[in-house]
């Protein structure tokens, strides 16, 4: 009979995504409404149900349950990835890598670009994508720190080191306009002249615009 209850539950998180949520609160999920791990009968479980469970948290992108040979409860758990964090008035939210909202964490504080202005069905889509851009280069990463969306629809982005602001426009062509401001900002820091711009235009694909 001892071979038909858990020994244990245990968690193992996969990916590098910061703990947003933590074992303790796994285990919550997988356990709740029994006492501990060892009351669980191994043929009363119910595996789907766990992995919707785990799914249906705000911090989890999705997960695995299984039951190994020797009777330990095993969920492999992927934490959602912000890649932006909103505000809106009195609310704070991020925007995940898939461009759903996930909620602040207790446990962790993401650093990536803070966004203000309006996000709405019609510009979710495409800011989304803008944020994954941001997010999967190591120097945009590190450099875009701030994210103004203006009532035109059209971007002004924060660096990190420097004063100037960043004339994005729309939500086209943006790969190419990320290009056009690393190729310029690998040039122009090597001659200081970055310290002189107040804004750095990349509205127009062709060229790089630069006002003192």
């Amino acid at each position: 009979m001892k071979s038909r209850k858990l020994r244990k539950a245990i968690v193992i998180f996969v990916g590098d995504n910061a703990p947003f949520v933590n074992q303790e609160t796994v285990n919550k999920l997988l356990i709740e409404n029994n006492r501990d791990a060892q009351s669980i009968g191994k043929d009363k479980l119910d595996l789907n149900k766990l992995e919707k469970v785990l799914n249906s948290h705000d911090m989890i992108e999705k997960s695995e349950v299984f039951v190994s040979v020797d009777g330990v409860l095993k969920a492999i758990v992927k934490q959602k990835t912000p890649v932006a964090r909103v505000f809106n008035g009195d609310d704070s939210f991020y925007i995940d890598y898939k461009g759903n909202t996930m909620p602040l964490s207790a446990n962790f504080t993401a650093r990536v670009p803070l966004v203000s202005g309006e996000i709405n069905k019609k510009n979710r889509e495409d800011l989304a994508e803008l944020f994954r851009i941001i997010h999967d280069d190591e120097f945009l990463k590190k450099n875009i720190i701030g994210v103004q969306i203006m009532p035109n629809g059209s971007l002004r982005m924060l660096n990190r080191n420097f004063n100037y602001q960043i004339d994005f426009g729309g939500t086209i062509r943006m790969k190419a306009k990320f290009n056009n401001y690393k190729a310029f900002f690998q040039k122009a820091v090597l001659d200081s002249s970055l310290y002189k711009y107040k804004t750095i235009d990349l509205r127009f694909v062709q060229q790089v615009v630069c006002s003192k």
